[in-house]
């Protein structure tokens, strides 16, 4: 993989692609990323133009950079709460939660992230596809145990993917000033993985 970032080795200059990548962020959010110039994000950033070359090579670098973050921040904010012997139906509730509480947190990553389909699509295939395949090895690991049926596994992660990020438009994007309460749509949720919607012949 080519290099994207140059990480700073001092305090200072960590500082530096810090206010780099929130200016960027703040601009990507509020006018998108073809309206958003490298001068705009130094001008934000309040340091030079060339500053901005220490660390990146263009703006598309910088672009992919956050896809990467936001993916690894995802994958964190998921995984910090989860204990190694809990169940997979317990990892999923969990998960959830930790996602639209990071969404509530972050809305500016949806934007970001859904826009990169419009700039390159490989970027937004790669996003998603890299995340599921991710996923798609716990899943393996719970059918192995015998947690989950023996489908498979990029379909199970691609169907549960899914719905976490349409709940989180929902509940988190669309509804801006929406009161309800995360455990509650987390609880509604975790009935429909685990039953399913449709009722069966007895």
């Amino acid at each position: 993989m080519k290099k994207i970032v140059n990480i700073p080795k001092t305090a200072r200059g960590q500082k530096t692609l810090d206010s780099i990548v929130e200016s960027a962020e703040k601009l990507f959010y509020e006018k998108g990323y073809h309206r958003t110039s490298i001068s705009d994000i130094t001008n934000e950033s309040d340091i030079a133009l060339g500053t901005f070359y220490i660390y990146f090579k263009d703006k598309y670098n910088l672009y992919k950079f956050l896809l990467l973050r936001y993916s690894h921040e995802i994958r964190k904010a998921i995984a910090v709460d989860i204990s190694e012997d809990a169940s997979r139906l317990k990892k999923e509730e969990i998960g959830l939660r930790a996602f639209l509480e990071y969404i509530k947190k972050n809305k500016h990553v949806y934007n970001i992230i859904w826009e990169s389909l419009y700039i390159d699509k490989k970027l937004f295939v790669d996003y998603y596809q890299n995340f599921a395949n991710r996923y798609s090895k716990g899943i393996m690991e719970a059918q192995e145990d015998g947690e989950m049926l023996d489908l498979d596994p990029q379909i199970m992660s691609f169907y549960l993917m899914g719905i976490s990020n349409f709940i989180g438009l929902k509940y988190v994007m669309f509804d801006d000033d929406n009161e309800e309460d995360i455990e509650e749509v987390v609880k509604e949720v975790m009935v429909l993985i685990e039953r399913g919607m449709f009722k069966r012949d007895v």
